[in-house]
């Protein structure tokens, strides 16, 4: 039975020693998303982020869209962004938002591990009702490698 009690004792302090090291070796000194300034981004990224961003949303505006080529957005992007889904996407918008005004540069996100920025605009609508954000992260290679509407909420996950 002592035997028993030492080799449980034994097993139990490897496991939580083992635990702990495992745990610390993942730990990285720099964060996995950092805010960055605005300014920090060069005003050519900055300018076709908003562009892209915008035409998507003018989309419900004028229901016509001018597709992404491959010098601009990533292949998920252009194939998962068509005509027909944006109609959807933009009929329910009209219906609670009204009309599209413009796109305001809120703040810039860098992810450190795959190096895109995250630029987070305040979708302005012509019903005060509206509180939209578009999200559009541009990779490494200045593409948009994804666009997303949402609900504004203050805060930004950072991790």
């Amino acid at each position: 039975m002592k035997k028993a009690i030492i080799v449980l004792t034994i097993l139990l302090f490897i496991g939580c020693n083992t635990k702990n090291s495992i745990i610390n070796s993942t730990e990285s000194p720099v964060a996995k998303v950092e805010k960055i300034a605005t300014n920090q981004v060069s005003d050519i990224q900055k300018a076709k982020a908003y562009e892209l961003g915008k035409r998507v949303l003018m989309t419900c505006n004028t229901s016509k869209f001018k597709p992404f080529d491959t010098t601009e957005a990533t292949e998920s992007v252009i194939n998962n962004t068509t005509e027909e889904t944006l109609s959807k996407t933009c009929t329910r918008f009209r219906q609670y938002y009204g009309s599209f005004i413009d796109l305001e540069l809120i703040e810039a996100y860098k992810n450190n591990i795959d190096q895109s920025i995250t630029f987070r605009y305040k979708a302005s609508y012509s019903k005060k009702v509206a509180n939209k954000e578009l999200r559009v992260i541009m990779n490494s290679d200045n593409k948009v490698s994804s666009i997303k509407s949402m609900d504004w909420k203050d805060t930004f996950p950072l991790n």
